[in-house]
């Protein structure tokens, strides 16, 4: 896996993604203000529509599946390093400390759920 080329390619792909949907949005709110519209435009404001539900879903799917991977991932490095902190290893109390200082600062930020 190269990162940095995947970063690249993936950065390159959202700022398309985000300058198709700032041209499209701008069009679907003059449709969707517009009291005298014609059959031609509420077709196309339909079309534009059940496109931007469908874009919403993929956007939540995205989201969802980078917290939970991200949230999953931490967590089992998270419980790994205490374990070994636990057994003494000061290299794995550092990074466990460290883990612990990101977490909270997550959690005050609200960039973290917390469940409890």
């Amino acid at each position: 896996m190269d990162f940095r080329a995947n970063k690249d390619a993936l950065n390159k792909e959202l700022e398309h993604f985000i300058s198709l949907l700032e041209e499209m949005l701008p069009r679907y709110a003059v449709l969707l203000r517009k009291s005298d519209i014609s059959s031609g435009e509420l077709k196309e404001l339909g079309e534009i529509e059940h496109f931007l539900i469908e874009v919403n879903a993929k956007i939540s799917v995205i989201k969802g599946k980078l917290e939970q991977d991200l949230f999953g991932h931490s967590l089992d490095t998270y419980y790994k390093l205490k374990t070994k902190a636990n057994k003494g290893d000061a290299v794995s109390a550092a990074k466990l400390k460290m883990m612990r200082e990101i977490f909270e600062e997550s959690l005050e930020g609200g960039s973290l759920v917390n469940w409890n």
